[in-house]
């Protein structure tokens, strides 16, 4: 027995020797990170995704700010796949201070976008690995060896958008988030002086890193993360983008599976746009019609006699309900004009509208989105469930009032919308319309064979549209590519960092000056330069793209996700260039790879199309507005399905 206690009291003073030890090393790790790292800030080591070794660097002191550091150490991976609104320049202030407000309504979504995107984006230089990579113990035993490897530092919220996203994966790469002290930014601004070069070195493949590798994995983003109002845990995951081809296919796709709603009864007039189906698709062919250029069409004779049949049949009814300045009122100048130009020439026109609604294949629904946000946005809020609330009441007003909507959902209405919001506050009650939107994400609700895009006319001169049209022949345009604007999104400044002053026959740049020479200036670069950079700003629009047009200059459309206008009938690849947005490090050689005659043949097509993107006081055959309506005739027929 004796033996025994004394054993026990021996354990005892080993335990407690023990506790000692533990707490005298706690109290020096506490005191280490108060004094001997910088700013007080503790770290650890953990993995966060096969391949990675994340540094998460926090601050015990200040732990109610939600604030870490986060260091990611990219050592190897595992082989993974991967997959605006500008404004020519001195535009700025015609745009009534819009952008601040539609900017903030979306921080959540757009924050995640810089964050995922990125690595998206970036990860492409360092996914083509070996499967015979080490394990995470391999690569945290080498961690030693990159300890003079420069490391992007991100000051985030505590829950990382790229660490701790939704589906719980690390992006392959290396990308950074900070926050100038004392600096008061816009939502997701960047600017080129916010990217620094950071040599990244990946052990397996150090000597193997191609020129374009190195650089993509130069970038550093600044932004302001707005962490004390919206989490980051909140995000949402990064959408994987969807090439011109993909499209190409949901767009064959949604013409021979119809997903509208079938009414009861076929109505006249549903029988009327059966027959029109049934005639286009059993179209005559045509070679060169007059009036249009075949080789920028999907299919010309579909489309001369699709055309043809909407001036012959096609009858609008638009809806009286509804009060100014929200209802029958729009901006014909700005960014958002199209809404504005699309509502006037249809409500004042007398061939295709008519009076009684039992005569109409279409409902018109004459709201502008953009007067909606105007009139009654929240500016403390940001808020966008009272605008959606809103047209709700007035979708329940019509369906009260009229049978036609309810009898087919919706499908035979549609709406015509620019601002950014539009998409988002229709997305619900309106879901079924025809939806003509600016902001044709696919990847963010846009249906491809159901909706079409708005194109984007930055209209300066509501009684000159037209003013400046036209730009230089192909021969007399020395300059290679050009871009100016703000910086809008993540995309942009990205572009700036790889381009600006790098190449002389590359114009691009960040801002021009407001006054009457800097406006000049821009249109003569356009005017001069055989390739115009479209570039996304903080949506996928731009109103570059019908600028280029506009000046003649092939566009270079470089927006991830983007449906084109127009797509249903025209043939975009015949007369502009696509570039993913991974590919910006080599545009110029994807530039430069294009035959000279390949490029006449795309400028001369551009040329041809002009005429479908210009608008006209009053309307002439085969301008904007009746592409516009034509666009949406076309939706509702290949809608259609006989019983």
């Amino acid at each position: 027995m004796e033996t025994s206690a004394l054993f026990q009291r021996l354990c005892l003073v080993e335990i407690r020797r023990l506790l000692m030890v533990i707490g005298v090393a706690i109290i020096v790790i506490i005191l280490f990170q108060c004094f001997a790292l910088p700013y007080g800030k503790g770290w650890s080591v953990s993995s966060a995704d096969e391949g990675s070794v994340v540094m998460v660097i926090s601050n015990p002191i200040l732990s109610n700010s939600s604030k870490s550091s986060i260091r990611v150490f990219h050592i190897m991976t595992n082989g993974s796949d991967s997959s605006d609104l500008g404004e020519e320049a001195g535009d700025e202030d015609e745009i009534e201070n819009t952008d601040a407000d539609y900017e903030l309504s979306s921080s959540k979504i757009e924050q995640n976008d810089v964050l995922l995107k990125l690595g998206e984006m970036l990860g492409k230089s360092t996914d083509n690995t070996s499967s015979q990579e080490k394990s995470i113990e391999t690569g945290s035993k080498q961690l030693k060896q990159v300890g003079e490897t420069e490391i992007l530092e991100a000051t985030t919220s505590s829950t990382f958008g790229g660490i701790q996203s939704n589906d719980g994966t690390v992006p392959s790469v290396l990308f950074g988030i900070s926050k100038k002290n004392g600096e008061n930014r816009d939502r997701d601004s960047i600017t080129s002086d916010s990217f620094f070069p950071t040599k990244v070195i990946s052990l397996d493949h150090m000597e193997t890193q191609t020129k374009n590798d190195e650089l993509l994995q130069t970038i550093s983003v600044t932004l302001n993360n707005n962490s004390t109002r919206d989490s980051i845990s909140t995000l949402k995951r990064w959408e994987h983008s969807t090439s011109i081809s993909q499209m190409n296919s949901l767009l064959l796709h949604s013409l021979v599976y119809s997903h509208s709603m079938k009414p009861r009864r076929l109505s006249v007039r549903d029988r009327e746009l059966l027959s029109a189906k049934l005639e286009i698709e059993n179209a005559p062919c045509v070679d060169n019609p007059p009036g249009l250029y075949a080789s920028a069409f999907r299919n010309i004779s579909m489309f001369k006699r699709s055309y043809e049949l909407m001036e012959r049949m096609l009858k609008v009814y638009v809806y009286k309900e509804g009060e100014k300045p929200i209802f029958h009122q729009s901006k014909m100048r700005g960014i958002y004009a199209s809404e504005g130009w699309f509502m006037k020439l249809i409500e004042g026109n007398k061939k295709f509208v008519v009076r009684d609604p039992r005569k109409a294949h279409l409902f018109y629904l004459p709201f502008s989105p953009h007067m909606l946000r105007m009139a009654l946005f929240d500016h403390n809020s940001h808020n966008q469930k009272e605008l959606a609330e809103f047209l709700k009441n007035y979708v329940d007003l019509v369906a009260k009032k009229y049978s036609f909507w309810n009898r087919t959902g919706g499908t035979d209405h549609f709406l015509v919308g620019c601002h950014d919001w539009a998409s988002q506050m229709t997305r619900h009650h309106m879901r079924n319309c025809i939806r003509v939107l600016c902001n044709s994400n696919v990847a963010k609700g846009f249906k491809i064979g159901k909706d079409t895009t708005l194109p984007v006319t930055y209209i300066r001169s509501a009684e000159n549209p037209l003013k400046e049209l036209g730009g230089k022949s192909p021969s007399e345009r020395p300059i290679l590519a050009f871009f100016a604007g703000n910086m809008h999104g993540y995309l942009r400044p990205i572009l700036l960092e790889y381009w600006e002053n790098k190449e002389p026959d590359m114009k691009i740049l960040g801002p021009m000056s407001r006054d009457i020479a800097g406006k000049r200036r821009y249109r003569e670069y356009m005017k001069r330069s055989k390739y115009c950079i479209c570039a996304r700003g903080y949506e996928v629009h731009t109103p570059r793209v019908v600028e280029s047009i506009f000046y003649e200059c092939v566009p270079v459309i470089i927006s991830d996700n983007y449906v084109p206008p127009l797509f249903e009938v025209l043939n975009w690849e015949a007369f502009s260039v696509f570039i993913q947005e991974k590919d910006i490090p080599n545009l110029r050689n994807i530039l430069l790879s294009i035959p000279q005659e390949k490029y006449v043949a795309m400028q001369l097509g551009v040329k041809k199309v002009q005429q479908h993107f210009l608008w006209h006081k009053k309307p002439v055959k085969y301008d904007l507005f009746h592409m516009i309506l034509h666009s949406v005739w076309h939706s509702r027929v290949f809608q259609m399905e006989s019983k």
